[in-house]
């Protein structure tokens, strides 16, 4: 053997000595030696109390997954025994976390390329106290020191897989959230696969997408409080956090209620230590939509119970703020069906609703929550206050404005049929709802309504105190035989019903909205019928009176009817109300006060001299709206048609109500005579003067 081959022998002896002893150290070294420093250095940097108190052990077993040669190669397994984390030096409690084991691998190949590769880490009972307080502080928030400027960054990256856990306990007191929670997890009896919780359909989707959840393996139980309201729950969870593997994705299922709303749940997890994306089928249930603000933030109206069941895409990192995306889902509110998709974005400066919405079959009793318009009664059952006074008929429960701020929204919706009554079609509602930094905007808002169409355009400001609102609204072509359509002498009727309404108020209910209200309404029929028993049908009591003492109880044909209000501050004043009928010429005037809800009117009927007609005394109409009060009054009936045309004080308003004359296909409107009689000054033909 040469010189140069016994230097290249010893040598690699020698290497492989080296390599032995080494190894042999790190087998058989006491690692509790390392404990005392470890802890130290570990609580310095945390600025916290770290102790590993159990045993510290380094076990050497080789990987046969791994495969090939690799498998053949040993990896170290490290195991620490009781471990505690304390809590900083403001919580009233020492301990943050406790474990009473901890199990991890380390590829030791990768320590080559100056990465730490930790596939799996096992917790074994974890433990954990959460607190925030009120100002903010929290003992999951770590303040670590500040590090050198000018010092290089290190090389060394940590890459864990999952991590795997047992049974453990955590508790969270958040003092900015009003939340206290208790959470218990435990082993289940057997594991339960994943399609016999989602079903089979789900559990199939999951697998085409290249996918596959876990079983089930824990079950949770959670008490405690949610913004306040008490929470309830039970779930079940997988065994194995995938923190980088999207094919196996966490399995989740839990049903919780947090006061008065129900939430069921049951999907997967994926990318779970930053809560990356969720894939769930939600539902959800509750005596009202506007008692979900607390509980996430949503601003959405106050309702009759609802329920909901759809399909709920989180994706919580994405650049433009977390995405939520509620698909498909199937739900009624009141007795009212509701389908369509949801999407809610957490972007600044504030978070955004969209959407569209279906409604096959809307209840317009399922609305009046929207506007305070339901009984006390049903207020109550949504959680509401009773406020609606029994002497008030304008609803006085106040819009939520101040929620109105918290976001934006943009979403459509249509409600193909709708249902006010039996007998009173409405068909084809739209609107379109914009909510823009406290502003909202329903543009249009459109009915149809007895073959003709209502639409609207409503705008409220609730960036002010009081709220100022805003509504335009024309309703075209009603047809009076489909408007009422059990009224038999209208059967036959071409006539039609149009009118225009411009009004402006300042006030956070519709009370105070029409209370403080200015503005104009007008309204026009041609070709109709009265009686007291359409009065009836309408559910007019005291016109079921004023009908009987005009007419008796014959129905009597209406040539025409017009009307032309002033609002100003609340008290909307006659300016025109005329009825044009087969026995006389019917004048109206006075005041409606929406403020104090006080009717003031006076009805003087004007014979026409071909028709006998007994009545010698005016009407009056008076009292508050919810119960007003009719009668004769005490002096004789006076011409005064003639007289307020020759004075002139009706020709403003008859010209501005000609522009509502719309003939129903070739039938003549019998409206535009007479006020074009009116215009002119002129007392109508029919009038005996």
């Amino acid at each position: 053997m040469t010189r140069t081959r016994k230097i290249l022998a010893w040598s690699c002896a020698s290497f492989v000595l080296l390599i032995a002893i080494v190894v042999l150290v790190l087998v058989f070294f006491d690692w509790n030696r390392i404990k005392p420093p470890l802890n130290a250095k570990v609580s310095e940097e945390l600025h916290r109390d770290f102790a590993i108190n159990g045993n510290l052990a380094v076990v050497w077993q080789r990987e046969p997954d791994e495969g090939g040669w690799r498998a053949w190669i040993p990896w170290p397994h490290v195991i620490a025994e009781d471990l505690t984390l304390g809590n900083p030096d403001w919580s009233k409690t020492p301990q943050m976390v406790t474990l009473k084991r901890v199990e991890l691998r380390i590829s030791p190949l990768a320590l080559l390329a100056q990465r730490v590769v930790i596939p799996r880490i096992d917790l074994t009972e974890p433990s954990a106290q959460l607190q925030r307080l009120a100002d903010g502080r929290a003992n999951w928030t770590f303040k670590f020191d500040p590090k050198d400027p000018n010092a290089e960054p290190s090389n060394w990256v940590v890459d864990i897989g999952a991590i795997g856990f047992d049974k453990g306990h955590v508790t969270l007191d958040d003092q900015t959230l009003k939340t206290q929670l208790d959470v218990v997890i435990d082993l289940l009896g057997k594991p339960i696969p994943f399609g016999e919780i989602v079903g089979d359909a789900d559990a199939k989707k999951a697998l085409e997408k290249g996918s596959a959840p876990q079983d089930y393996a824990f079950g949770l139980k959670v008490k405690g409080q949610y913004h306040g309201q008490k929470l309830d729950g039970t779930g079940k969870i997988g065994g194995l956090l995938a923190l980088q593997d999207a094919a196996k994705p966490f399995p989740l299922q839990a049903q919780a209620r947090i006061g008065d709303t129900s939430i069921a749940l049951a999907g997967t997890l994926t990318d779970p230590m930053n809560l990356g994306a969720l894939d769930l089928r939600l539902k959800l249930s509750g005596s009202s939509l506007g008692n979900l603000y607390p509980l996430t933030g949503v601003t959405l109206p106050d309702s009759p119970a609802y329920s909901t069941d759809g399909h709920l895409i989180a994706k919580l990192h994405e650049a433009s703020g977390a995405s939520f995306q509620y698909e498909n889902f199937n739900g009624k509110i009141g007795n009212s069906d509701i389908h369509g998709n949801l999407g809610y974005v957490a972007s600044q400066p504030r978070p955004k609703l969209t959407g569209a919405l279906v409604s096959n079959q809307l209840l317009m009793t399922d609305l009046a929550p929207l506007i305070g318009a339901d009984s006390n009664a049903k207020q109550k059952a949504r959680g509401g206050e009773s406020k609606q006074p029994a002497t008030k008929v304008l609803p006085v429960e106040e819009f939520r404005t101040e929620r109105w701020r918290d976001m934006d929204a943009d979403v459509e919706f249509t409600g193909k049929r709708i249902v006010h009554s039996a007998d009173l079609p409405f068909t084809d509602l739209y609107t379109h709802l914009v909510l823009n930094d406290g502003q909202l905007s329903l543009e249009p808002l459109r009915f149809g309504v007895a073959g003709g169409k209502l639409d609207a355009q409503i705008r409220l400001n609730g960036r002010i105190t009081p709220m100022e609102g805003q509504a335009k609204l024309t309703a075209r072509n009603f047809k009076l035989k489909q408007l009422f359509p059990t009224f038999e002498p209208m059967k036959t009727s071409f006539g039609e019903l149009n009118g225009d309404a411009d009004i402006s108020g300042r006030g956070n209910s519709v009370a105070a909205l029409l209370g403080t209200s200015n503005g104009d309404l007008k309204m026009l029929i041609n070709d109709g019928a009265i009686s007291r028993s359409l009065m009836e049908i309408a559910g007019l009591n005291v016109g079921n009176y004023v009908v009987g003492r005009l007419f008796g109880d014959k129905e009597v044909k209406i040539n025409c009817a017009a009307a032309d209000f002033g609002i100003k501050s609340g008290l909307a004043t006659t300016r025109l109300f005329v009825f044009d009928t087969e026995n006389a010429i019917i004048y109206i005037d006075g005041t409606a006060n929406m403020a104090s809800e006080q009717l003031d009117l006076t009805i003087t009927p004007e014979s026409k001299g071909f028709r006998l007609f007994s009545l010698r005394s005016p009407l009056y109409v008076n009292g508050p709206f919810i119960k007003p009060n009719a009668g004769v009054k005490a002096v004789p009936l006076m011409l005064r048609g003639a007289g307020m045309v020759a004075l002139g004080v009706i020709a403003g308003p008859a010209a501005g109500l000609l522009a509502l004359v719309a003939p129903s296909g070739d039938e003549p409107n019998q409206c535009a005579p007479l006020l074009q009689q009116m215009k002119e000054g002129k007392a109508p033909k029919t009038v005996k003067g």
